[in-house]
C-alpha cells in the first residue's frame, strides 16, 4: 500500500488555459521552462500571464539549465516563483546564491548517482530524477531503470542524507502507477506525457494522469 499522497508537478506550461486545466485537475505545481532551446520555453511576459492564473497553494516552479545568474534574478523579480529547478551542471553554490528554495535535477546513470546528488546538494528541497541521454538536459520522453533508485525508506545508512525524490522521465498515464508503486517518490513530474504536441497540453491526458495517481495512492 502506498501510504503517502504523491505530489504532482506538470511542467512545460506555455498557455494560460493549460495552467487552468492543471489546477482544476488537482496538480500541486506547474513548471515554467526558461531555457530558450526548449520547445516549451516561455518568455517573461508569457510567464506573467500564466502565473496570474495560478491560485494560492499551487506552486510555480521556474526551470533553468546552466543560466546566467542575472537571468534567474530577472525572472524572480518579474514573476511569482515559488521554487527554482536547475537542470544543468550547476553546483550547490550556484543553486543557493539566489536565496530561494530550489530542487536539483539529475540524469540517472547508476544507483550511486541518487545518493551522491543528495549529498552534493545539502540545501536542495528535493532531487528530481530524470533519464540520462547524452547531450539532452531533460525532457527526453524516456523512462530510466527505476530499480536504480535506492530503497532508503527501509532505513539504510544514507537515510539522513537522502532528499525527497521527484520521479521524472517519460511518465504517462500508462506507467505512472507502476512508477509510484516501485519507487514511492515524494512527487512526480510530467511534461511530454500529457501533451498533444510539444508545449501544448492535452487536458484529457492531464485528467487521466491525475486519476492514475489518485488511484494508486488510494490502493
Amino acid at each position: 500500500m502506498h501510504t503517502n499522497r504523491t505530489r504532482v508537478k506538470i511542467c512545460g506550461i506555455t498557455r494560460v488555459e493549460d495552467a487552468v486545466a492543471v489546477v482544476e485537475a488537482g496538480a500541486d505545481a506547474i513548471g515554467l521552462v526558461f531555457y530558450k532551446p526548449s520547445p516549451r520555453s516561455v518568455t517573461l511576459e508569457q510567464a506573467q500571464l500564466i502565473a496570474a492564473a495560478v491560485p494560492a497553494f499551487v506552486s510555480i516552479v521556474a526551470l533553468f539549465v546552466d543560466p546566467d545568474p542575472k537571468e534567474v534574478t530577472d525572472i524572480l523579480n518579474g514573476v511569482r516563483i515559488d521554487l527554482l529547478q536547475f537542470h544543468g551542471d550547476e553546483d550547490s553554490d550556484f543553486c543557493g546564491q539566489f536565496k530561494h528554495p530550489y530542487i536539483k535535477a539529475i540524469r540517472v546513470r547508476q544507483a550511486s548517482d541518487v545518493v551522491a546528488s543528495s549529498m552534493r546538494f545539502p540545501n536542495a528541497l528535493g532531487i528530481l530524477l530524470d533519464s540520462y541521454k547524452p547531450g539532452v538536459p531533460g525532457g527526453t520522453g524516456e523512462t530510466f531503470d527505476w530499480s536504480m533508485i535506492p530503497d532508503w525508506q527501509a532505513g539504510n545508512q544514507f537515510n539522513k542524507n537522502i532528499k525527497p525524490i521527484i520521479l521524472a522521465g517519460g511518465l504517462t498515464a500508462d506507467n505512472i502507477a507502476s512508477g509510484i508503486e516501485q519507487t514511492a517518490p515524494f512527487a512526480v513530474d510530467v511534461s511530454g506525457g500529457v501533451e498533444s504536441s510539444k508545449g501544448i497540453k492535452d487536458h484529457g491526458k492531464i485528467t487521466a494522469f491525475m486519476n492514475e495517481v489518485y488511484r494508486v495512492d488510494r490502493s
